[in-house]
């Protein structure tokens, strides 16, 4: 896949398929690659992508601070995703996408058609994260990440990466750049000489940023009223992808269409028929 500097963060993306561009934010938590859209739980399932780009050009793309993309130690937003999606966009000439989310990949997608509504066709939002037990354990990995840099340095967090070679989600102690660490000795280098108290608020202020509400994280719904964007809603039905959040997001997207179909409903063959038939 090729890398490009997007944000001025390297970006890891791939383009497949033929026909209107999608531009897909993959699932995956915080170790989102584009290779999720094949590999993880519901979507290894349901081959989204296989279907998608028979009729569609789709981009993939490992989001910053994951897999093979860089990252910038910074309180990082949902609006930061969304910028390195409408980034990808620019640099590949489409003024116009309909967007896809899967898990964590969601909230980008809500936060991108917020901020870019003229950029954005459609929206397909597929098990998005959400529900209290969501946000619980979203901020005990941040805790755990900031227990381990109180009783540590943070060149032991970089030395714990390259032992472990886990990202964030996999060893919450290496933190939210831990695959960046793993992939670029310069960065870690840097990293490893930040000043620690100013990486801690940085830290604790990214938590709150992305974990602040016990529903579907992304934009405010207030924005979301506003839009005037065709959504699909597919639930999920987990400690991590509550029924909730979906319904969450039904009700601040006027004229949504919510599959109401549970998660063993969907069958591939259902699936890329709904899918299709939206998108189309």
């Amino acid at each position: 896949m090729p890398i490009i500097e997007l944000c001025g963060i390297s970006t890891r993306y791939e383009v497949s398929g033929a026909g209107p561009p999608v531009l897909m934010f993959s699932p995956g938590g915080f170790d989102a690659t584009a290779e999720k859209w094949e590999s993880l739980g519901i979507y290894a399932k349901v081959k989204p992508l296989t279907h998608l780009r028979k009729k569609f050009t789709c981009i993939t793309f490992d989001r910053r601070e994951c897999g093979q993309s860089g990252g910038r130690v910074e309180r990082v937003t949902w609006a930061d995703y969304a910028a390195q999606g409408q980034a990808l966009l620019d640099h590949l000439g489409f003024t116009r996408a309909h967007l896809m989310g899967g898990c964590m990949g969601c909230g980008p997608v809500v936060a991108f058609a917020t901020a870019y509504p003229g950029m954005v066709d459609s929206m397909v939002l597929y098990w998005p994260v959400g529900g209290a037990r969501y946000r619980l354990q979203g901020q005990t990995r941040f805790a755990e990440h900031l227990g381990f840099i109180a009783r540590h340095s943070l060149a032991d967090v970089v030395a714990l990466v390259r032992e472990t070679g886990k990202p964030f989600g996999g060893d919450p102690r290496g933190g939210p750049w831990a695959s960046v660490i793993k992939n670029d000795a310069l960065f870690a280098d840097t990293f490893a000489n930040l000043d620690l108290a100013d990486y801690r608020l940085i830290v604790a202020g990214m938590a709150r940023t992305l974990l602040d509400r016990d529903t579907a994280p992304g934009a405010e719904p207030e924005d979301m009223m506003r839009l005037k964007v065709p959504a699909l809603i597919v639930p999920g039905n987990d400690g991590s992808h509550a029924t909730s959040a979906a319904r969450y997001l039904q009700e601040c997207l006027a004229g949504s269409e919510y599959w109401d179909v549970t998660p063993e409903q969907q069958t591939e063959a259902e699936t890329a028929a709904r899918l299709l038939n939206f998108l189309s």
